[in-house]
């Protein structure tokens, strides 16, 4: 499950992102809708909204993505009690989208190592590491 940071990496073509992307085929790469609504608040203040649109129409065209259903929902109160009986709570989009991934059996691809290795279970990958 591709993370905001890397979707926002594909758009500006970040040469860090090809090897990550040639080692996965179309059908793997997913977004939560989480990810999108992100994506969607990135378009709406942007200083070019069109180009801005047009640029994630192109990405949603080739990444998939997958709606936060009830699975999910049931993921994200487990995992927001633990991390907050843990003293280690993360920020709240970020909290569901790693519940997200999580109920999806996924892996995360994000640059945001720091906050989702405090996930237990998650599988965390850092597709813009240098």
């Amino acid at each position: 499950m591709l993370d905001t940071d890397v979707c926002i990496a594909i758009l500006n073509r970040d040469e860090r992102i090809q090897p990550h992307l040639e080692r996965h085929s179309p059908s793997e790469l997913r977004m939560s809708a989480i990810t999108l609504a992100e994506l969607r608040f990135g378009v709406a203040k942007s200083a070019q909204p069109k180009r801005a649109q047009s640029n994630l129409r192109v990405l949603r065209s080739k990444v998939a993505v997958s709606p936060f259903d009830e699975e999910a929902t049931e993921r994200y109160g487990e995992l927001r009690a633990l991390l907050e009986k843990r003293g280690t709570p993360i920020g709240p989009l970020d909290t569901l989208i790693a519940a997200h991934a999580l109920s999806l059996g996924r892996a995360l691809a994000t640059h945001n190592t720091r906050e989702f290795k405090r996930v237990p279970g998650l599988r965390v990958e850092d597709w813009l590491a240098d």
